[in-house]
């Protein structure tokens, strides 16, 4: 069982930028990839970008790519979600979620994804 806790969200202006922090509880965080998806209001939930198990790999969707990066740090069961340059359009509920897997990258399918964080609030008002 994985817990998530996502944190550091908050309203800011265009071109500010925030970090995200999704603190995982249990002993094999290390084992699991990691994602942060989002839901803007009146939309659908999609993906944001996720890494690999070790931190090795990342991965983006192409409206964030260039400005929002992930990490990880298996040692205090955290993944971070550093956003810059942010736009009116980043404005949704962002959340983290874990997905059990070694190898391969990690799914970009929010269904493939065994833990949800509450989430968290972004707003960015232009």
């Amino acid at each position: 069982q994985v817990q998530l806790v996502e944190s550091g969200g908050g309203l800011v202006q265009a071109g500010d930028s925030l970090r995200l922090s999704c603190a995982a509880s249990g002993r094999t965080f290390s084992r699991y990839a990691m994602a942060w998806f989002r839901r803007a209001p009146g939309k659908e939930r999609e993906f944001v970008g996720a890494i690999t198990w070790n931190g090795g790999t990342t991965y983006y969707a192409d409206s964030v790519k260039g400005r929002f990066t992930i990490s990880r740090d298996n040692a205090k069961n955290t993944v971070y979600l550093q956003m810059n340059s942010l736009k009116p359009d980043d404005t949704a509920v962002y959340y983290c979620a874990a997905e059990f897997r070694l190898g391969g990258p990690p799914s970009q399918v929010e269904d493939n994804y065994d833990y949800w964080g509450q989430g968290t609030q972004v707003t960015v008002s232009s």
